[in-house]
C-alpha cells in the first residue's frame, strides 16, 4: 500500500508505476498494490488531473477507477508492506498501526532508491521526503513522477526477495 496526505497525487501515482513494474517483473498475479491517504479531506475523489497527465504522457495507465480513502487501521495488519510517501505519513502510519510488528512494515517509498539518501535507524526520515506536487505547477508533478519511478525498482527486488524466502 502507498500512502499520501489526500491520495490523489503521490500515493496513487505510486500505486500505478509499481502495477506496472510488477506486471513487467512477472509477478502481477502474486501482489497487490493499493493506495490511501492519512486525510479523509479527497475521500471519493479521483486521481487529481495533473497527476493523471504526467502518468498518461509517461506512457502510464491515467489511474481511471480510483477514488481516495483514507487508511484505516484495519488496512494495516493485511498489508506486507506499507509505503510512506512522508516521514509525518510514516509517524501517522505508525501510530495507527497499533502493535510494533505492523508498524515495522511502514517504510518510506524513496528507502527503496538507489540514489536516495541512507537513513540509519532512528535518525530523521525527513530527507527521504517527496514532495507534494498539489501546490504546484507541472514540474512539481514531472518530479514527483521521477521520484516514485527512481524507487519503483527497488521495491519490486524487495518483494521479489520478500516472496523468495516465503
Amino acid at each position: 500500500m502507498t500512502v499520501c496526505t489526500g491520495n490523489i497525487c503521490r500515493s496513487p501515482m505510486a500505486e500505478v508505476v509499481l502495477r506496472e513494474r510488477f506486471a513487467a517483473a512477472g509477478l502481477a498475479d502474486a501482489v497487490v498494490v493499493d493506495s490511501s491517504g492519512i486525510s479523509d479531506e479527497e475521500h471519493g475523489r479521483p486521481v487529481d488531473r495533473r497527476a493523471r497527465a504526467v502518468l498518461v504522457e509517461h506512457g502510464y495507465p491515467a489511474g481511471d477507477g480510483h477514488r481516495a480513502r483514507q487508511v484505516r487501521a484495519t488496512d494495516l495488519p493485511g498489508r506486507d508492506l506499507v509505503l510512506a510517501m512522508t516521514s509525518v505519513h510514516a509517524r501517522s502510519l505508525r501510530r495507527l498501526a497499533g502493535s510494533p510488528e505492523v508498524a515495522d512494515r511502514v517504510v518510506m517509498y524513496r528507502a527503496f532508491d538507489p540514489a536516495a539518501p541512507v537513513v540509519p535507524p532512528g535518525q530523521p526520515e525527513h530527507v527521504l521526503d517527496i514532495d507534494d506536487p498539489w501546490f504546484g505547477g507541472r514540474s512539481d508533478f514531472e518530479a514527483c513522477l521521477a521520484q516514485v519511478e527512481a524507487a519503483a525498482d527497488g521495491v519490486v527486488a524487495h518483494v521479489r526477495a520478500a516472496l523468495a524466502a516465503g
